[in-house]
């Protein structure tokens, strides 16, 4: 077979390594899907700016989203008087410390800790012997002084009958006289000590001067008890009345001025010439469950807190307040008027306005600058800005802007009513 094969030349060879060389050529595949997509684009163009009549300037100036839904409504204009409120501390109409007004030792003591008692209880009993002693001393002086007088009265009765018939001079008949009324000063000196025997033995039974909660006895059985007129006596225990009661509370000097221009004005009335009505609560409570009136404004105002002291009385009839205890008070900040409400929730904050976005007749959303007032009822007072005729958005604020359109959908703004 090697015979049979002719010898290769050198041409031979070379043109075999050429064609052993792989030849590279371009993929015409990506020209196609080009010029696909083109025509695809092209003719969705077409369709779009030909057929259905849209021009491209038309399609720069697109018609624009729906008007975004929110909840309008008029604000609420409601008769009202308004209200200011304060934080104020019970404090008890009479207060008493119990001291002995003489001093001894403890006897007894007639009373259970934290007990309700009456004026006139027996509360605490000094031991009353020594008093008693007092008292039969003086009672003796004044049973020597009453003889002397007798028989200084009789001497002087001798002397005038016998000064008559000249048988006593002047001078003794003087010194019978001033024997008599020698004697009989003596005589009321010794009624003075028994009167004031008799009243210290009653201060050895110590009684309730008011009605009320007493405290707890500071002293016990035995201890010597210090009395008297001094500042050093012993207190005994305390005792506080607690129907009615009293709630002090402290009003700001601008609060205090604006209540005073109000009755100067006449749209309020004056605290201190009448007895306004007012409101008040416990800590854990939200309705204003106590009623009451306004007794007491102090004559200055505080130097250096910038607050006047205020006072109200309640009734306590089933003793639940005690001293101590602090309240929320509510007094009136003006007398009834009509007055434009609306939630909290419809006022938004620009800087330092606050502003309300109402909705004019074709549905374009105005802003309006309010000034808000107190809280009434889960409500907010709008002193300007606003009339009962404008509609607020109430809900749905987030999808309003100044000057779109949005399409309203009709509402109401209720108060929260409390008792």
């Amino acid at each position: 077979m090697s015979d049979s094969l002719p010898p290769r030349s050198e041409t031979d060879l070379g043109e075999d390594v050429s064609l052993s060389t792989p030849i590279r050529r371009r993929n015409p595949w990506w020209l196609v899907i080009t010029f696909m997509l083109a025509a695809i684009v092209l003719a969705g163009g077409y369709w779009y700016f030909e057929i259905r009549g849209v021009t491209p300037s038309q399609a720069a100036t697109m018609a624009p989203p729906p008007p975004a839904p929110v909840t309008t409504a008029k604000p609420l204009i409601k008769e009202i008087v308004e209200w200011d409120e304060f934080t104020g501390q019970f404090a008890a109409v009479d207060s008493v410390e119990i001291r002995s007004r003489v001093s001894g030792y403890l006897e007894s003591i007639h009373f259970t800790d934290g007990q309700m008692v009456q004026a006139g209880d027996l509360l605490f009993v000094i031991d009353p012997r020594p008093f008693e002693i007092s008292l039969a001393s003086a009672e003796a002086a004044l049973a020597s002084a009453d003889a002397r007088v007798k028989l200084a009265q009789q001497q002087l009765d001798r002397a005038e009958k016998l000064k008559k018939s000249d048988f006593v001079s002047q001078s003794t008949f003087d010194e019978r006289l001033e024997e008599l009324q020698s004697a009989s000063a003596d005589a009321e000196v010794a009624r003075a000590a028994i009167n004031a025997a008799k009243l210290n033995l009653t201060y050895t039974r110590i009684m309730a001067p008011i009605s009320g909660r007493i405290g707890v006895h500071e002293v016990s059985i035995g201890n010597l008890v210090t009395g008297g007129d001094s500042g050093n006596t012993t207190r005994l225990t305390t005792l506080v009345s607690l129907d009615p009661i009293h709630l002090t509370f402290d009003v700001s000097e601008s609060d205090f001025l604006a209540y005073q221009r109000a009755a100067a004005e006449g749209r309020l009335q004056s605290t201190r010439e009448s007895r306004l009505k007012v409101a008040a609560h416990l800590m854990d409570e939200e309705d204003w469950t106590l009623q009451g009136e306004m007794d007491f404004v102090n004559n200055e105002v505080d130097r250096t807190a910038g607050t006047i002291r205020a006072r109200a009385i309640f009734a306590n009839p089933k003793l639940l307040i005690t001293p101590g205890q602090f309240g929320r008070i509510r007094i009136p900040g003006s007398d009834p008027y009509p007055a434009t409400l609306i939630p909290d929730s419809a006022i938004l904050s620009d800087q330092s306005q606050k502003i309300v976005m109402s909705v004019a007749a074709d549905g374009t959303v105005v802003p309006k600058v309010v000034r808000p007032g107190p809280g009434y009822e889960g409500l907010r007072i709008i002193r300007e800005g606003l009339s009962g005729e404008d509609v607020i958005i109430i809900d749905g604020l987030l999808r309003a802007r100044p000057g779109a359109k949005v399409d309203p959908k009709p509402g109401e703004i209720q108060p929260v009513v409390s008792n």
